[in-house]
């Protein structure tokens, strides 16, 4: 062998060492963009349930709200079907004026007897 071959195949010994090297480099770069990109796949799937399960939960509290304003609507009778107002307006004086009604002739009846004068020692002539 000559001593240019010999130093030809140096040099390529040495060129073929670098390359490994690098190419070790790249493989190690490519395995952490893969974990990188695992990761965030992970995250946005996480992401799109927590949407979802958002989505859901606003979805269920706008038909709930729904629910409430049609019974509020229907209790003050503001919708069609729904009773009229001045209904539960005499309805409500007359629940009031039975309960003070009531109030008074069991008052009257309860303490009746306790309502008497005491008596004085004029009655007695004294």
């Amino acid at each position: 062998m000559s001593p240019s071959s010999s130093r030809d195949r140096n040099v390529e010994d040495t060129y073929e060492a670098q390359n490994d090297q690098r190419l070790d480099g790249l493989h190690s770069k490519i395995r952490t963009l893969r974990g990188v990109t695992t990761d965030i796949h992970r995250d946005v799937e996480s992401q799109n349930l927590l949407l979802d399960e958002s989505g859901n939960a606003f979805s269920s509290f706008a038909t709930s709200l729904s629910n409430s304003t049609r019974r509020v609507n229907q209790a003050f009778g503001l919708g069609p079907g729904t009773p009229k107002q001045y209904r539960i307006l005499v309805y409500s004086i007359g629940s009031i004026l039975f309960f003070w009604l009531l109030w008074k002739i069991l008052s009257w009846l309860l303490f009746r007897g306790s309502l008497e004068p005491i008596p004085t020692g004029e009655s007695y002539g004294i």
